[in-house]
């Protein structure tokens, strides 16, 4: 099946490593160019370099307001088109609601609603139809004990892509969200330790599949979201998680 991404440009935020990495690799794989966007300038140009001449990187942060108009500058200058972005990156801090300080909330808010926002509407407001896909969580829809923040802010995130959805459909872009599960990256293994030695296998016999989904599984998932194929798909949470959400 050809997803329709040759020459194709997209933004990844994220996009040195875990969900972000695989997402520009599937990307590149079906002949798109990536733009990796994330924090750590040295691990960003060594994804970078990994990936070949199909990708650029800039280091930045997502609180700054300046960083999704450098983003899409060098997508331009670098592959001359912008269509679309993978916004992605670190979750909140784990936590109970109760124990997560006031700062702490205010610094998720900004990273992870409020900057992600920014990215989605700087490229909204472009001239072209752009495709953006949204990494979320599963406790979008389900609680996950010990991630107060998370379970705070991404409700609100899923709710918000629907309401973009419908404002910009007329315009002929597209935002949807994806929920990974336990997809085997280095912030599920930090949150597995922290539940204990035997965390891993608990959870794995919670997985209809068995087992932890591969980080290019959902870069699979995220790469014909994202690209023409998908053409009909707006508004959506799609859920890349072996079946363990047992929301409806």
């Amino acid at each position: 099946m050809d997803l329709g991404l040759h020459d194709r440009v997209f933004i990844i935020t994220g996009g040195s490593r875990g969900l972000g990495f695989a997402t520009a690799q599937c990307l590149i794989a079906e002949g798109a160019r990536v733009v990796l966007v994330g924090r750590h300038e040295d691990s960003l140009a060594k994804a970078a370099a990994t990936l070949g001449t199909n990708a650029a990187s800039l280091s930045g942060d997502t609180r700054d307001t300046q960083l999704p108009h450098e983003a899409m500058a060098l997508a331009v200058s670098s592959f001359g088109r912008i269509d679309g972005a993978l916004i992605s990156g670190g979750g909140p801090p784990a936590g109970t609601a109760m124990r997560i300080t006031d700062d702490q909330w205010r610094d998720a808010f900004d990273s992870v609603f409020l900057g992600g926002l920014r990215m989605a509407r700087t490229l909204l407001e472009s001239n072209t139809p752009v495709s953006i896909a949204w990494v979320l969580s599963s406790s979008a829809v389900e609680i996950i004990t010990g991630l107060g923040a998370s379970n705070g802010l991404r409700p609100g995130l899923a709710m918000l892509i629907k309401d973009l959805a419908d404002e910009v459909a007329p315009l002929g872009s597209r935002v949807n969200g994806l929920l990974p599960g336990r997809i085997a990256t280095d912030r599920i293994t930090e949150l597995d330790a922290a539940l204990g030695a035997d965390a891993r296998d608990r959870i794995r016999t919670a997985i209809p599949l068995g087992r932890y989904g591969d980080p290019r599984e959902f870069g699979q998932v995220a790469a014909f979201v994202l690209s023409p194929a998908a053409s009909y798909v707006t508004g959506t949470l799609i859920r890349v998680d072996g079946g363990l959400t047992r929301h409806p």
